[in-house]
């Protein structure tokens, strides 16, 4: 895998975002294998795809396109707050890849991978709606809050310039494909906030009372719980049942 971009492909575009998506585009299209199935390569989808950018024609997963100068940060910008919103409910909500490019030189830095198990509304900001001056007034866009997606839900390809084995890329997403099997919304929430928690430990081996300790925090994000404690108990059985942890007899929780 080369970690440079083709600079004569955008030798015809006077425009810097055209420039950027071309160089990007062609980048992933001629780099990136499926971290679904692992079928190299993926196809880009013809342009104004509604859904997603790119695409694996051996096991059908979509994949919409992200770019980002300078650093990965701890938000994406996205489109329309409403379309997000719908497309986390619906069967054609697209992976996201995020790409982090230096245009000075014409390489990449990173680039990973979300499921699209993670998307819940939680990690969906609403942005303020346009001016009434704006050529939109009143659109409403959003932003991906990265910081709160689980760390196991950031599958790098390329981190801080080094290549991952595609072996390990591949086992990473298989990792927490159980997701997908959680339909409701609120119940995948739940999933995700216990295991965003366990990865706040800092620390590979746990006990129960370690994640008793993010009981307010828990509180707030689901206020309707009254019973916080035993659903901690509960989502840790049903990431234990998943293969996620494993837990000995000592009463030790270990992330596998």
């Amino acid at each position: 895998m080369k970690l440079t971009f083709d600079e004569k492909l955008a030798t015809n575009y006077k425009n810097a975002s055209q420039k950027v998506r071309v160089l990007t585009e062609h980048w992933v299209d001629d780099s990136i294998f499926c971290p679904n199935c692992g079928y190299f390569n993926i196809d880009k989808y013809p342009n104004n795809q509604p859904a997603a950018d790119f695409y694996c024609s051996n096991c059908k997963e979509d994949y919409e396109l992200k770019s980002k100068q300078d650093s990965v940060g701890t938000k994406i910008v996205d489109g329309a707050y409403r379309t997000m919103i719908e497309r986390l409910q619906s069967s054609n909500n697209p992976n996201f890849f995020l790409l982090n490019y230096d245009l000075q030189n014409f390489e990449v830095r990173n680039f990973l991978v979300i499921p699209k198990h993670f998307f819940v509304p939680e990690i969906i900001e609403k942005r303020k709606p346009l001016s009434i001056t704006a050529r939109r007034a009143g659109w409403v866009g959003c932003n991906i809050l990265l910081q709160s997606i689980p760390q196991t839900g950031k599958i790098f390809f390329v981190r801080n310039k080094q290549i991952e084995p595609k072996e390990s890329v591949l086992a990473e997403w298989k990792k927490t494909l159980f997701l997908r099997e959680e339909k409701e919304i609120s119940a995948k929430g739940w999933l995700l906030d216990i295991m965003r928690s366990i990865e706040n430990l800092g620390k590979r081996e746990f006990v129960l009372d370690d994640v008793y300790a993010f009981e307010n925090e828990l509180s707030k994000l689901h206020p309707e719980n009254q019973h916080i404690k035993d659903k901690i108990r509960q989502q840790l059985q049903v990431l234990r049942d998943k293969d996620y942890l494993e837990f000995s007899g000592r009463g030790i929780y270990q992330i596998r």
